[in-house]
């Protein structure tokens, strides 16, 4: 479940009208938080990138499905069950919440820290074409707030 404070935060971006991957990326923030301070690992960034997705799904966060070409079956498959839950929210099985948690833990914490971000990072924008990080750069530049 997410914190309060996450969940104050997304609908804080929601209704300053920002984009659903900035909302989600409130809930990306809490998992990486979660693993440094030690309440539980992920095998690589990746992971901890996609649990923070999945409860940003859950909390009703209107993400769009990942692209069929770059992800599996079975991962659009939890994506879009992510997504139904969102909209019909029910309390989750206390078995299934304790047997990840607890696979979790057993993981390291590596996974969150500077080095292993930033590789992951970029290695995730090396995929990309040139033109779209541009287009990217300058759609940052161009909303980006006037307070910072």
């Amino acid at each position: 479940m997410p914190e309060e404070e996450t969940l104050r935060r997304a609908r804080e971006d929601k209704a300053e009208g920002k984009a659903p991957s900035v909302q989600a990326g409130e809930f990306v923030r809490e998992e990486i938080h979660h693993v440094r301070e030690g309440k539980h690992g992920a095998r690589s960034a990746k992971q901890a990138v996609a649990i923070g997705l999945s409860k940003a799904r859950r909390a009703g966060v209107n993400l769009p499905q990942p692209d069929p070409a770059r992800t599996s079956k079975s991962t659009r498959k939890k994506a879009k069950a992510d997504s139904e839950q969102g909209r019909h929210p029910h309390k989750p099985s206390k078995k299934r919440s304790r047997a990840t948690m607890n696979a979790l833990k057993r993981e390291g914490h590596q996974s969150a820290s500077s080095k292993a971000l930033s590789r992951q990072t970029k290695s995730s924008a090396a995929k990309r074409s040139k033109k779209d990080r541009s287009a990217s750069a300058r759609k940052a530049a161009r909303t980006r707030s006037a307070q910072s």
